[in-house]
């Protein structure tokens, strides 16, 4: 009979641990006997006729347990239910079955579990988090990981253009990613202490259209003028461009590529230029001399070395994959809380009716949040008279008249 095996796979994008998830994994499982199977290119690979498979041994997985990246393949592809087959399964004697992956990877996962159940197959299904967007519903808030490194990665880049910045007396607009939550730029924003944040969440009271960010970026560059501060950082969140209407994308004189349903492609275009450019376009019309610059934060995050906190918290969690699969658990994520104990977490009790995770949100009614805000610069109503010497409407530029807060 063919040696009893655990397969991996990875979904989504890349983030900084997932190389020592599937290390510890590996070096956990080959200990007890297992051949340890890394398939390429997610659930595409899995459910394919002809997957292309990488066979762990110790010395491949010490070697890879601090790089940055994965040496499994990656994929977005998600199966629909007819691609879904036991063949794999079958052929190679799999006993578990780790995911590693965002919201998108654990929903699928958690269809896969029914799957697997429905055909009476006693395989063991449990999914590690991650995610350097921070979205997953983790208890406690527990980050995701990937996310401290990849924010860790941000705040360097973000230190040294705000040195740029001090430097050139100029302006720097820069977008980082995100695509439903603004985790990653609340966090890169608050440790760098740039002047304006704009998350999707801030707009839980107005609908977000591109003048209000551009508002609130001008908003913040005015407040400084007024101070006699001729320099600053405005970081958006890419999930700001995503809940944008997609009316208001195709009459904006972007020039977009569109996919096979007429949908703008927002992957192939850069936020943090377009926001540039509409912003100084809106400073000439209000005749004021700012200069800014375009910065995207972006591919630079996901596949750096992960740093210790990573480090630790993937080993920990790998090694939770162990001990929930040794338990006869199966069909959750794994999770820990900040004493290091491992708890299952239930995929089914946290999808919606559609059976999809959904995301976590920056809870912008936190204090951390609350605090933050205040750090930030912009107009208020007691700014109205200084900044009327230079524009004729000042309240248009009011932070929380154009939030509606």
């Amino acid at each position: 009979m063919t040696k009893k095996s655990v397969a991996i796979i990875c979904g989504g994008g890349p983030a900084p641990g997932i190389n020592t998830v599937v290390s510890t994994v590996a070096k956990l499982f080959l200990n007890d006997g297992y051949e340890v199977l890394g398939v390429h290119e997610g659930y595409k690979g899995l459910f394919s006729p002809d997957p292309k498979v990488i066979s762990f041994d110790f010395r491949y997985a010490d070697r890879i347990f601090s790089r940055g990246g994965s040496s499994i393949l990656m994929s977005r592809h998600k199966p629909k239910d007819h691609e879904f087959n036991s063949d794999f399964f079958i052929k190679n004697n799999v006993k578990l079955l780790v995911t590693i992956g965002g919201d998108d990877t654990a929903s699928t996962a958690n269809r896969i579990a029914k799957f697997l159940k429905k055909e009476n197959l006693p395989i063991s299904n449990i999914h590690v988090p991650k995610t350097i967007d921070n979205d997953l519903p983790l208890p406690d808030r527990n980050p995701t990981f990937g996310f401290h490194s990849a924010k860790d990665e941000g705040v360097k880049i973000g230190n040294t253009i705000y040195e740029d910045a001090i430097t050139s007396n100029n302006w720097f607009i820069m977008s980082a990613m995100g695509r439903s939550a603004g985790h990653l730029a609340f966090g890169i924003a608050s440790a760098c202490h740039f002047p304006m944040l704009i998350i999707p969440e801030m707009f839980n009271k107005t609908k977000v259209t591109l003048s209000k960010v551009v508002d609130l970026i001008i908003s913040s560059m005015l407040k400084r003028k007024i101070l006699g501060i001729d320099y600053g950082v405005a970081l958006v969140s890419e999930g700001v461009f995503h809940i944008i209407e997609e009316e208001e994308l195709k009459n904006s004189g972007i020039l977009f590529t569109y996919d096979d349903h007429g949908h703008p492609e927002l992957g192939n275009v850069s936020k943090s230029n377009i926001f540039n450019v509409l912003v100084q376009e809106q400073l000439k019309e209000l005749n004021i001399n700012i200069k800014s610059r375009p910065i995207e934060l972006g591919y630079e995050l996901r596949c750096c070395r992960p740093i210790g906190y990573d480090l630790t918290l993937c080993t920990l969690l790998a090694s939770g994959v162990k001990k929930l699969f040794d338990e006869g658990v199966t069909g959750c994520i794994v999770t820990t809380n900040s004493r290091g104990d491992i708890t299952p977490m239930y995929l089914s009790e946290f999808e919606n009716s559609d059976g999809v995770i959904p995301p976590r949100l920056v809870d912008i009614d936190a204090e951390i949040s609350k605090l933050s805000f205040k750090n930030l610069h912009f107009i208020v109503e007691s700014d109205y008279k200084k900044l009327g010497q230079l524009i004729p409407d000042p309240d248009r530029f009011d932070f929380n008249k154009i939030l509606n807060w």
